[in-house]
Order: C-alpha cells, then sequence, then structure tokens
C-alpha cells in the first residue's frame, strides 16, 4: 500500500510520460489515486531525468526523494564544490538522472552531473534549431582553433569562425565567455561546432547601422584608435572605421601619429567628410580647435622679436616653431651680415631654443620670414667709422682668387687686394705671384663700400715704386736693352726693368714695313731702345729703336745672364670660401 507521502509525490511533474495537474487530483477516490500511483511508477526508467527534492546528505551520498517507491542516491562529490563545501541541502530541488531503478540496497541510482549533461544537449539542440545564439568559455587552445565549454559540454570554435579578423593571439582569448552562434550540431558523434565571426557579424551591422543613421559633418564624436600608420589614425566610431589623416593630426608638425595616440585610446573628434555610401568618414582632430594662422598678423608684426624651438634645418635654412602650427624659416642669408652660411647645423641645433625677428608674413601661403641678424646691428653700417680711406690695416690672406686676394681685417669682415693693387707697374698674371694663403698683410683701406659691403685694400703703397726709380734713373735720349713683352698691332711693350714697361709705337720701330711686327720680333727678345719720352704724370715711358745699333752676340749673352729671368708660373687659383664680390674695377 502507498504511503501518503507517494500520494503527495503524484503532484511532482515527469520529464517522461504526461504530467498531472495538482488541482485535479482535488476530490478523486482512493481507487483513483492508487491507479494513477500505478501508472506513475510504471513511466519511471533507467535513463529518464526526473525532478527530485533533498532530504538529507549521510556521508559520502546525498538521498534523494524522486516521487519513486524507493529512494534515491547519488554521490556527494557531485554537489560538491571546488572549495570542498557541499552546494545543496535538504529541501533543495534538483534535476537527476536515473543509472538504475534499485541496487542492492533498494536505492534507486541517481546522477546530477549526466542529468546537467543531457539537459545541456537538449538546450543546445533547441538553440540550434531555433537558430538562437548560446553563450560559452573559451577553455583552451587545440589544433584549427579553440575548444569551447557550453555548459560542460565542449564545443569546437575554428579559427577561421573566430573574428571578422584575423586573431593573432588565440591564447588571449581564453578563459573570456563569449556568445557563438551553432554552425554544425550531432549529439550522436558529440560534435558542436561554433561561429564567433557570425555573431560579431550582426553586432557590427547594427553598430554600423546605427552610426551611420546619427553622423553629420561638423560633429564632435568619440571614438576608440583602432590602429596608427605612418600616414593616418583609424578611428572606431562604433562598427564603423574613420580615418584621421595626418595631416588633420595637428595645426602643427607631425613627424609619425604616434607621437599623439596609443592604440585603444579614447578621443574626440570632428566628422570632415561622411559618405554613407562608400561607407567612409574621414575624421579631424585639429579642428576641435581655430587655426592658429586665423589673426598671425597680429600676433607676429612685422618688426616683432619672437621666441622659438628650431624643429627642422635644411640646407636652406632652420624651421622655427612659433607655437604649434605656426612656424618661421630663418634663411641662410639671414643668419648672419658676415658669414656665408652654408650649412645652418654650424650654427643652430634642433630644439635649440632662439630668438629672432619677423621680416615677413604671409597668411594666404602660411609662411613667417625671420631673421637672427636682425638682432645685432650691420657691421657695415659702420664700416667707415672703423675702417676710413687711407686707414693702414694688419690682416691675414683668407683666400686667392684670379683677380685678387680676399683679407680678413676682423671676424666676418674680408677686405679685396685687387691684383692691381699688389704692384705699382708690375703685370701679374695671379695673385700668388706676390701672396699666399695664411699670409700676414699691411695694407692700406682706398675704398669703403658699406651698402655694397665691399672694402678696398692695396699693398702697393709699402712697396717699392718701380717705375719713379727707373724714371729718377734715366733721361730722355738714354739707351738701354730690355725685353718684348708684348707685340701689338700699334706696337711694342719693352720690358726695360723689373716691373716697368714702355711702348716702341709702331711708327718709332726700325722694320720692313711689308712685314708684320710679330714676323719681326719675338716674345722675351733682347732689344736696344731710346727713351724718348718720360711722362711722369700718366707713368708712361716712350721709347724708339731707330737709329739704334743692333745687339751684338756679347750683349745679348751678357744681358741674358744678368736677368736671369725664372720661369713664369701661375697656378691655378686657391679656393676657399670667401664673400661673393664680384672683381673690382683696378684701383688708379
Amino acid at each position: 500500500m502507498p504511503s501518503s507521502d507517494d500520494l503527495k509525490n503524484l503532484k511532482q511533474p515527469l520529464r517522461k510520460g504526461g504530467e498531472t495537474n495538482s488541482n485535479d487530483l482535488e476530490g478523486l477516490g482512493m481507487d483513483e489515486l492508487l491507479d494513477m500511483y500505478d501508472r506513475k511508477m510504471s513511466n519511471f526508467a533507467e535513463g529518464d531525468i526526473i525532478r527530485g527534492r533533498v532530504l538529507k546528505v549521510i556521508g559520502t551520498e546525498v538521498v534523494v526523494d524522486i516521487g519513486y517507491k524507493s529512494e534515491g542516491v547519488l554521490p556527494v562529490h557531485e554537489v560538491t564544490g571546488y572549495d570542498g563545501q557541499i552546494s545543496v541541502k535538504a529541501g533543495d530541488e534538483l534535476d537527476v538522472f536515473i543509472e538504475r531503478l534499485e541496487n542492492n540496497s533498494g536505492y534507486i541510482l541517481l546522477s546530477r552531473e549526466k542529468a546537467e549533461r543531457m539537459l545541456v544537449w537538449d538546450r543546445i539542440e533547441a538553440a540550434f534549431k531555433a537558430d538562437e545564439p548560446i553563450s560559452g568559455r573559451v577553455v583552451e587552445r587545440v589544433k584549427g582553433g579553440l575548444a569551447v565549454d557550453v555548459g560542460g559540454v565542449k564545443a569546437f570554435l575554428p579559427g577561421s569562425l573566430i573574428d571578422t579578423k584575423p586573431v593573432k593571439n588565440l591564447d588571449s582569448l581564453r578563459g573570456h565567455e563569449y556568445k557563438f552562434k551553432i554552425v554544425s550540431f550531432d549529439k550522436k558523434r558529440n560534435n558542436i561546432v561554433l561561429s564567433r565571426r557570425a555573431i560579431v557579424e550582426v553586432e557590427q551591422a547594427a553598430a554600423k547601422a546605427d552610426t551611420f543613421s546619427r553622423l553629420q559633418e561638423g560633429q564632435h564624436t568619440h571614438g576608440a584608435v583602432k590602429n596608427i600608420t605612418d600616414y593616418g589614425v583609424f578611428v572606431d566610431l562604433g562598427g564603423v572605421d574613420g580615418l584621421l589623416h595626418i595631416t588633420d593630426v595637428s595645426w602643427g608638425r607631425v613627424n609619425h601619429p604616434s607621437e599623439y595616440f596609443n592604440v585603444g585610446d579614447e578621443i574626440e573628434v570632428v566628422v570632415l567628410k561622411f559618405d554613407p555610401a562608400a561607407e567612409r568618414v574621414s575624421l579631424g582632430y585639429k579642428q576641435k580647435s581655430q587655426d592658429p594662422w586665423t589673426d598671425v598678423v597680429q600676433r607676429y608684426p612685422l618688426g616683432s622679436k619672437v621666441h622659438g624651438r628650431v624643429v627642422s634645418l635644411t640646407d636652406y635654412g632652420a624651421f622655427i616653431e612659433l607655437e604649434e602650427g605656426v612656424e618661421g624659416l630663418i634663411h641662410v642669408s639671414e643668419m648672419s651680415w658676415t658669414k656665408k652660411v652654408r650649412n645652418p647645423s654650424k650654427l643652430l641645433t634642433m630644439g635649440a631654443e632662439v630668438d629672432a625677428v619677423v621680416t615677413d608674413v604671409n597668411v594666404q601661403n602660411r609662411r613667417i620670414s625671420l631673421s637672427l641678424k636682425a638682432l645685432e646691428q650691420n657691421p657695415w653700417d659702420t664700416i667707415a667709422e672703423r675702417y676710413p680711406i687711407g686707414a693702414v690695416i694688419t690682416g691675414k690672406v683668407r683666400n686667392l682668387t684670379d683677380f685678387g686676394a680676399f683679407v680678413e681685417v676682423e671676424d666676418g669682415i674680408d677686405g679685396l687686394i685687387h691684383i692691381s693693387d699688389m704692384s705699382w707697374n708690375r703685370r701679374l698674371k695671379h695673385p700668388n705671384e706676390v701672396l699666399k694663403k695664411g699670409d700676414a698683410v699691411q695694407a692700406r683701406v682706398i675704398n669703403v663700400d658699406g651698402e655694397n659691403q665691399r672694402l678696398s685694400l692695396s699693398i702697393k703703397e709699402f712697396l717699392p715704386n718701380e717705375w719713379d726709380n727707373f724714371a729718377k734713373s734715366h733721361n730722355v735720349g738714354d739707351e738701354v736693352i730690355g725685353n718684348v713683352a708684348k707685340i701689338t698691332d700699334f706696337g711694342l711693350f719693352v720690358r726695360v726693368a723689373d716691373g716697368v714697361e714702355g711702348l716702341a709705337h709702331i711708327s718709332e720701330i726700325s722694320r720692313d714695313p711689308k712685314a708684320k711686327l710679330d714676323r719681326s720680333f719675338t716674345i722675351g727678345e733682347p732689344v736696344r731702345v731710346r727713351i724718348i719720352k718720360i711722362d711722369w704724370t700718366d707713368k708712361k715711358i716712350g721709347l724708339s729703336t731707330r737709329d739704334v745699333e743692333a745687339l751684338t752676340e756679347a750683349e745679348i749673352a751678357e744681358h741674358a745672364a744678368a736677368a736671369s729671368p725664372a720661369e713664369d708660373h701661375h697656378p691655378a687659383a686657391e679656393e676657399e670660401d670667401g664673400p661673393p664680390i664680384p672683381e673690382p674695377t683696378p684701383q688708379g
């Protein structure tokens, strides 16, 4: 005979067979209740999952009432947590799996773990059929993908279905819980294949649609830095990536976007352009603030002194950052009054703080011209006061050219000794016949031009005047022996002494009138001439070969031995940095 408790258990719903509403049992007679009890008992079978109630915990077993004539037991370890504590108590209800209806002790053997595992499979199958997502936790990396724990059931997540983009570090997903779509389900083979990419695609599509619905040009919005490249920054606006080009990062100089951002940064940006059809969004960062060039003329007026930092050095000058977005250029020509600067890095260094003067502002081309030398007085403005005409200076030969020698008078100031001012009468072919680089010389100032930055010097005032000496020691009518220095159509120039030449006009030359002078004479040929004119004003000597006896062999030999002229040697001009002064007109 069933007990009263057994009859009460008729109200327990069964997973297998029909369910009985407890309200329908009211008013039934004893015979009817006994008949229902027999039918309920016949519905219990091994492998069923049924709802039971915990009665008590005894040692290693938990006694559970499942509404059967015998009570069921399940191992206590199935309801023991990781901390060793039993997770159930008397009165708790739980689903159990019937492994055996009765054992030798008359108890029904139950399993909670198997019940939960079978229920999970049922839920997974239901989700698969309904095309609904399920939750799972990534537990480990396996060949070809990841293993995912779905309520105690292990499923496979292929690497290609993890995300919409390749995941470089699969181990970084371990321990994280995600939603998945079931793409393959086979309960018999215990095979479940998941896709997280399908969930991400849906989420991204929804986020993209939401983002596109609210974006507007000129709008300020927030996003996360997703990727940084050499040419810009990709910002995730919520399912939509916008490009922040490097030119829109700052009003100032940007060498690389990583100077301003890191991946993952949350930043505020401005929507510059928006094309929903092409799904392209151009973003700006510098546009959050006003363009500093708007009122640059008022803030940097001409002639004002400014302070900045060297941010770039080039062959033609240095760029100075006056503020973020505003740079000025100091051209090499504006770095020194006296020095020809060819390498700005010799005067300035990257990052150096410098003062300068504003010389020009071009807002349209966003250019500001600066000057270093304007901070100091131009030394050429007072050059005439320091070196008046007639003053004697001492300097060092710094450079030789074909037309003269540059002498350093003071730091950055060079004076030019023209080749015509190196000797009174001697015809020099190159300055190196008199001077060489590094010589210390004494010179006299003969001309000062501060406006064109020219200082003319002469050294011949400190040399003997060969012409005067010759003229003082000779008279008209004297005969002398010289050498042909130059042959022209109008006569012969004859060197009658070192540095002294006279002209024998063609009318004063004994010759064959049918023959040209270069047929009758050769350069360097010794000749006897008579002095017919001495002009002290123009420093000229007139000569004649008329009524003059020809030289004898003995006189020629004697003259050659006395002269012993050294072989002319005129090496190429030495080159060195010097002021760009054109060849001036010979003085005097």
